[in-house]
């Protein structure tokens, strides 16, 4: 006869948090600094523009806010975070 206790459970790792990367996590982050989004797969300026100011035609300005991170508006890639200057 088994005695009653825990023997039988197992330890696993599990957890309903979303991973910094997964799709959906929220790559909008508040702090000091103002607002930051980190570039996911798929993402291009215009599309983080229509996100965050509900026009496409104003990639620019998150462009100009993050030169030193942009070397090419064209080329963006998953993980990078960009400044998000206020409408």
């Amino acid at each position: 006869m088994q005695g009653g206790g825990f023997s039988s459970v197992q330890s696993g790792g599990s957890s309903t948090a979303p991973s910094p990367l997964s799709p959906t996590a929220d790559p909008i982050v508040e702090n000091r600094a103002g607002r930051t989004y980190t570039v996911v797969q798929g993402d291009t300026l215009s599309k983080i523009a229509k996100h965050q100011y509900g026009e496409a035609n104003k990639w620019r300005r998150i462009y100009e806010a993050n030169r030193d991170l942009i070397k090419d508006p064209d080329l963006i890639y998953p993980g990078q975070s960009f400044r998000i200057p206020e409408a």
